[in-house]
Order: structure tokens, then sequence, then C-alpha cells
């Protein structure tokens, strides 16, 4: 006499909840991740009387420069002689790219006066002076 077996064993794997965890793990870290703003280095601009602000800031590249010497171009620190291989790439990509400058009021005349220069290599020509507005 056989015996047969009544139950079988299924080895396949359920599908159906798939949707669901991964839209859970979607929401999950939408929610948890920190999105992180454009820091530059730590400047303390110069004050003027009148400003303007810029027209478009999708054609900007900001340029930072401590009171301690360092440049940093879009959180990356350089060298002022790199500034115009950058600056001539960016230029090359986008021809309307206007050059913001935020110089620390303590930084050194020398330094500015070299990227400059080094902006005029690159025929980044339009240089725009990040300032706060003086209050009376």
């Amino acid at each position: 006499m056989k015996f047969e077996r009544k139950t079988r064993l299924s080895s396949d794997i359920p599908t159906a909840s798939m949707p669901d965890i991964i839209f859970m793990l979607l929401i999950f870290f939408m929610v948890t991740t920190v999105l992180r703003e454009f820091s530059g280095l730590p400047v303390d601009l110069p004050k003027a009387m009148r400003i303007e602000k810029l027209k478009s800031k999708n054609h900007t590249s900001h340029i930072w420069v401590s009171k301690e010497g360092l440049v940093s171009i879009e959180d990356k620190l350089f060298n002022t002689e790199d500034i115009r291989h950058i600056m001539y790439e960016r230029r090359a990509a986008d021809p309307q790219l206007t050059v913001s400058l935020k110089a620390d009021e303590q930084s050194r005349m020398k330094l500015i006066s070299d990227i400059h220069n080094e902006l005029r290599k690159a025929d980044a020509l339009a240089l725009n002076y990040a300032t706060l507005q003086a209050t009376d």
C-alpha cells in the first residue's frame, strides 16, 4: 500500500506586497534625507549704500574668498592659478555666466587682484561683487 502526501510545499516567494514595501522605503528615504544648502567659506561681506540683485541665479558661479586667503568655487577649495581653467570651462558651458565674488572685507587686495587677472584670462568678464545692504 502506497501513501501519498496530501501537503505539497511551495517554493514560490509571494510578491503581492512588494509594491507596498517599495513605496514605504521611498517615503522613508524622502522624509529622512537632508538637503545641504550651499555654505561656502565663512565670509563677512562688506557693506554698500546701494545694491542690485543678480538677474538670474541659474547663470551664476560663486567664488568665495576668506580673510585667511582661501578661495572656494562651488564648495571646493582651489589655488588662484586654477581659477582660470575652471572658469574657462564653466564659461564655455554657459556663455551667459556671471561670476559672483564674495570676498571677506578683511581679505588681501593682492588676492582679489590675482583673481581678477585669472578671470580676465578665462574671458569671464561679467563680475559681480556681493555685499550687504548698509543700514544707517
